[in-house]
């Protein structure tokens, strides 16, 4: 998927309109200035709001790393926020990616299930399985499974309006 993001004929061609990039480059001010170091490039997919300017895409870039582990829930909001904009249109089409596409994209896109399609966190994994291969840690799923207990717990709330109040 990181070729594909970087692919501005291919995403054309795809229609995508929007883009979350899971594995975007933290904003340092060496790599503002346009002279970033190896290590702050590591790892990363170096695209955003620039790089697909002119083609009508929005860009949502989270900063997530696999030293991220333990606070990969922090993203789960944001990114289910900004899938479910876009996909209030259904013209729209969202590409999510990270460097692998196993582990960082697809806890997003499982986080969104979870949030917005009501699904469990396992029905999750059932649906997205069946059209991909994914493999996210162990760690990312134990963050979603106590999300989805959290949303859970809201859902019995009367008058609950889910998701969770962002």
């Amino acid at each position: 998927m990181k070729e594909t993001a970087r692919d501005r004929t291919k995403l054309k061609e795809m229609g995508i309109t929007h883009i979350l990039n899971a594995a975007a480059v933290k904003k340092k001010l060496r790599v503002l200035m346009g002279m970033p170091k190896e290590k702050d490039l590591n790892g990363k997919i170096n695209t955003g709001k620039k790089y697909y300017r002119g083609m009508n895409i929005k860009y949502c870039g989270l900063p997530t790393t696999h030293r991220d582990g333990l606070k990969m829930g922090m993203y789960f909001l944001p990114a289910a926020k900004f899938i479910h904009k876009a996909l209030r249109n259904p013209e729209n089409k969202v590409l999510i990616h990270c460097c692998d596409g196993v582990s960082h994209s697809p806890i997003l896109l499982l986080a969104y299930l979870v949030i917005h399609r009501d699904m469990m966190v396992e029905e999750s994994i059932d649906h997205v399985i069946k059209v991909r291969h994914i493999k996210p840690s162990v760690s990312f799923l134990m963050q979603l499974m106590s999300l989805n207990a959290e949303l859970v717990e809201q859902r019995k709330q009367p008058g609950s309006k889910v998701p969770l109040k962002t």
